[in-house]
């Protein structure tokens, strides 16, 4: 039977379920109440005229709900409008970020509470709801500021709205605000006052303070981005400026998809995102109301690329501002790799190790500063690049600065706080090196989750410097599951809008097909920087071969930093360090006493191993073939899956009217080989191995070599196979090529919400599916 209720819903809010079935569900606490208030709620929508009174529907509506969680409405109406105007505007401001983005997710039902209640009329409130839909947060978060214009009795209001839409559809998020404004009360503004205040400091330390503060200043300064360099549209720019807050979300210690680096996947279910408790950075070490003392290790996990890094730099920008972290009156960073640099070294003492990486702190003065760990934070970025596993042994701890000790263990004293007891310490790391970690010892866990659609949206408005292009640019991407999802990761969505700024530089009428495929977005990638120092090098396809090489080593032997006196010396690249052109793909890091270089992201370096081999007739491709067979991992996957796509890209012929002609030899080789696979894998029992050939196959875009290697009749299984939503996209595309499939076989494999989504148009080209 259709639910009466139902037009009602879509007029009230765009996300609310079914209100009959939430009146008539065991979750509405009083069975009497539901009983005398069901035909009342009939009868408003059985009139004669078909009409429907909106608001007396609405309070019966919100009147239900609120039963739900009296005491909780009315503890936070009482603490609430217990504050004075001036201090509900400091307590505002402080939240405002987290009011925005709760606020956003159904920005409708808040503007219709304060219609009834009279605080907004229709036409105010649909002139915020216009704006929330063009500029998203940012529209909510200026809507806040208009709203704290007016007097008290408005602010409250907003504040009991929230309230109320937590009673309609509870989430983590309002949750942890309301129970924060609850429980602290009176308290709060002192802890505000304390969050943003810096401790109290003796003269001559406070001297030694200030400029700590400007040497992190000046580490973190605004920089012409040198992976753009030559680029016109390349501007200096400040990490204030440029960076795009990043989605960081609670997570449980114990939770194997964290650890996992599953996290992804789950949140691309529908509504996952709202029911994810997220994480501002600058609340990492906030003190809960009524609780121990403020958490003091916190470890932030992520996926490689993610931007751990950049959000430590931000961390240490904030503070050196003045901006963050105001509670912490020195901050010192360490990148794991500088430390398994330094386990070459015996034994080094905590104080020395501060002195090599700041040289302004004298011994005397650190050990002065070392007396309050209370108001220091130690940030160690990167611990899947140490390459010892630390040890938590009792036996193996120190607790004075000065004990010379092996680096792990001054790591792991700091950790187990049995040195420096009361210090802070935040740690970063990729979700497979945390079992290297004593997780219990920690206070706190997040992960890094990457850009979601409204903070892609605003990369590229940020990226282009121009809105209307960055929106194109982003429309571009939208229409493009693929490439679309890979923008979750801010390195990815890095690399995208650097090949997509020359496409849309072009005049239309000159530009070419769309880049579709993840080969042609490296391809143009590296085409734009060929064209903006065509003018620094005659030899840039020498200086490719090598670092082509250099880059496939890497890949087979499983490493991503290349020391300047070793790998760069061997590979013939220490004449060209200097060269702009080198740096439009390697980043150099100055560390204690080495420079190394690392691709600025590793499938960078993979595209790059993939093209030494068309680059160079003596690359050996029969080699990595015969490697790729013979792999019990997964190393030359992305590599392999890049040599298919430039067999067929016509993006190459773009990149030869600059290197000149690539090898013919190897792209007959490559697609005589991919042919031969794709037949084997996909009348093979091989599943994983024709999935892999999908990829290949989609990589090339050809209908003609697709419809070639799939022939007629073709059965495919994936039968208990785990395919992520990426796959599936994948295998829609390949399907759809082929016209039609005879069979697909995917019993028993576990598909999301969003996998049979993306699986849908694929799924009608098929004649059976199991």
């Amino acid at each position: 039977m259709e639910n009466p209720l139902h037009p009602l819903n879509s007029v009230i809010s765009r996300q609310s379920s079914s209100f009959s079935d939430r009146l008539l569900s065991p979750s509405c606490s009083t069975d009497r109440l539901r009983r005398s208030l069901l035909p009342h709620t009939m009868r408003l929508f059985n009139s004669t005229s078909g009409a429907v009174d909106i608001l007396p529907v609405w309070n019966l509506r919100k009147e239900i709900e609120m039963a739900q969680h009296p005491a909780l409405a009315l503890k936070f109406s009482k603490v609430i409008n217990g504050f004075s105007h001036e201090e509900l505007l400091k307590i505002t401001e402080y939240y405002k970020p987290q009011l925005a983005y709760v606020m956003d997710f159904d920005i409708s039902s808040i503007l219709q509470l304060l219609v009834t209640k009279r605080i907004l009329n229709n036409n105010e409130a649909k002139g915020v709801k216009v704006k929330e839909e063009s500029e998203g947060t940012p529209g909510v978060e200026s809507f806040i500021s208009d709203v704290m214009k007016k007097d008290k009795e408005v602010l409250v209001s907003l504040w009991e709205a929230l309230a109320e839409e937590f009673v309609r559809c509870p989430s983590p998020n309002v949750k942890g605000i309301l129970d924060e404004v609850t429980k602290w009360g009176p308290d709060l503004l002192k802890e505000i006052q304390a969050s943003t205040q810096s401790p109290s400091l003796e003269p001559h330390i406070k001297d030694l303070h200030e400029t700590h503060r400007l040497t992190v200043s000046e580490s973190t300064r605004p920089l012409d981005d040198q992976r753009l360099s030559g680029d016109p549209l390349t501007r200096a720019v400040g990490l204030e400026t440029q960076y795009t807050e990043l989605m960081v979300i609670k997570q449980d210690i114990k939770d194997e998809l964290a650890k996992g680096g599953k996290t992804q996947e789950r949140l691309a279910e529908e509504g996952a995102t709202k029911n994810c408790e997220r994480i501002w950075t600058e609340h990492l070490f906030k003190r809960r109301p009524k609780s121990k003392p403020p958490p003091k290790i916190i470890v932030v996990s992520g996926v490689a690329g993610i931007g751990k890094t950049t959000m430590v730099q931000k961390m240490m920008s904030d503070w050196a501002r003045g901006t963050q972290y105001q509670r912490f009156a020195f901050v010192f960073l360490f990148k794991f790799r500088e430390l398994s640099l330094l386990d070459n070294e015996i034994q080094v003492s905590l104080t020395a190790l501060i002195e090599r990486r700041y040289k302004h702190l004298t011994h005397d003065k650190l050990i002065e500063i070392l007396q309050k760990p209370e108001s220091l934070l130690f940030i160690l970025d990167g611990l899947e690049e140490y390459k010892h596993k630390l040890d938590f042994t009792h036996t193996q701890l120190c607790s004075d600065p000065d004990d010379e000790v092996p680096v792990h263990i001054l790591v792991t004293s700091l950790v187990s706080q049995t040195l420096l007891k009361g210090c802070s310490v935040l740690i970063t790391s990729r979700p497979t090196a945390l079992e290297s970690l004593d997780m219990q010892r920690v206070d706190g866990f997040v992960e890094i989750v990457g850009f979601f659609p409204e903070q892609r949206l605003m990369y590229f408005k940020k990226f282009f410097g121009d809105a209307d292009v960055g929106i194109k640019g982003f429309q571009c991407m939208e229409g493009n599951t693929i490439l679309y999802s890979m923008c979750v990761n801010p390195s990815y969505c890095w690399i995208i809008c650097s090949a997509l700024k020359s496409h849309f530089m072009t005049p239309e009428e000159e530009r070419g097909a769309a880049l579709g495929t993840v080969t042609e977005i490296f391809a143009m990638f590296l085409h734009n920087i060929l064209t903006n120092h065509r003018r620094e090098t005659d030899d840039q396809r020498r200086i490719l071969i090598s670092l082509g090489k250099m880059a496939y080593y890497g890949v087979d032997n499983r490493t991503h930093v290349f020391n300047e006196k070793q790998e760069m010396s061997t590979f013939g690249l220490q004449p060209v360090l200097s060269s702009s052109f080198l740096s439009g793909f390697l980043h150099r890091q100055s560390t204690l006493e080495h420079t190394t270089y690392t691709f600025y992201q590793f499938t960078l370096q993979e595209f790059m191993a993939a093209c030494s081999f068309y680059l160079d007739p003596s690359g050996g491709v029969e080699e990595l073939l015969k490697k790729r067979d013979s792999c019990e991992d997964s190393r030359f996957e992305i590599v392999t899956r890049f040599l298919a796509g430039l067999a067929w890209s016509p993006v190459l012929k773009t990149l030869e009217g600059i290197l000149g002609e690539f090898e013919g030899t190897t792209t007959q080789r490559i697609q005589e080989w991919v042919r031969q696979k794709a037949k084997e894998a996909l009348r093979g029992g091989d599943k994983r191995e024709a999935l892999r050939v999908c990829h290949w196959l989609y990589e090339t875009q050809n209908e003609e070599v697709i419809r070639d290697a799939t022939g007629k009749n073709l059965n495919m299984s994936f039968s208990s196979v785990t395919l992520s939503a990426l796959d599936c996209a994948v295998l829609s595309s390949v399907i759809s090529c082929c016209g039609e499939l005879k069979e697909l076989n995917l019993s028993y494999t576990p598909l999301t919400t969003e996998c049979i989504r993306r699986l849908a148009k694929g799924l009608s080209c098929c004649s059976k599916v199991w």
